[in-house]
């Protein structure tokens, strides 16, 4: 766990605002129609040469999109829950998000996950990345089980902050630096 906590960032106090506001903004204004959102904050961590990564979606959504995919009954947080989610969890990460960095595909390295309320916070990173001048993203979560879902990227390198709103009709980005 070790690993896991160090991790985190303090953005992590943002996040979990920027979901609140969203999430209750939502409620107001669309009391008739649940509302789909993920959330991925991105990290390029010059000193580890890393680009860290912070995934959040809601746990009912993930867990019902795994068990339709794969056929299985999760039931997260829950004394019930599989213990081999974590494999569940990989593999739909690494079909739905797909990362180029500087023109390469890279592949990331799940950490693991947290659960918060009725959030699940996945932990992944990519090492060995020496510097960034852009990062294309291909985000397809929750996006076959939820047409309305829209994926939220928030890119951050050094002092400078960037984002992208994606969706089913454009699941696909890139950002430069």
């Amino acid at each position: 766990m070790d690993n896991l906590a160090s991790f985190k960032t303090k953005n992590i106090v943002k996040i979990k605002k920027i979901i609140l506001f969203l999430l209750v903004m939502t409620h107001f204004s669309f009391t008739n129609h649940k509302f789909y959102l993920s959330l991925t904050q991105i990290e390029y961590r010059e000193e580890l040469k890393s680009i860290q990564i912070i995934i959040n979606v809601f746990l009912d959504d993930i867990e019902y999109a795994l068990n339709k995919d794969y056929n299985i009954d999760l039931q997260l947080f829950s004394k019930k829950e599989l213990p081999s989610n974590d494999i569940y969890f990989k593999k739909y990460l690494s079909k739905k998000l797909k990362l180029t960095i500087n023109n390469k595909a890279k592949e990331f390295n799940y950490i693991g996950k947290e659960y918060e309320d009725d959030l699940v916070y996945f932990y992944i990173e990519i090492k060995k990345i020496d510097e960034l001048n852009s990062l294309e993203i291909e985000n397809k979560i929750l996006i076959n089980h939820f047409p309305s879902q829209q994926n939220l990227i928030k890119l951050k390198f050094g002092k400078k902050n960037k984002s992208l709103l994606l969706n089913s009709k454009n699941y696909k980005g890139l950002l430069k630096i």
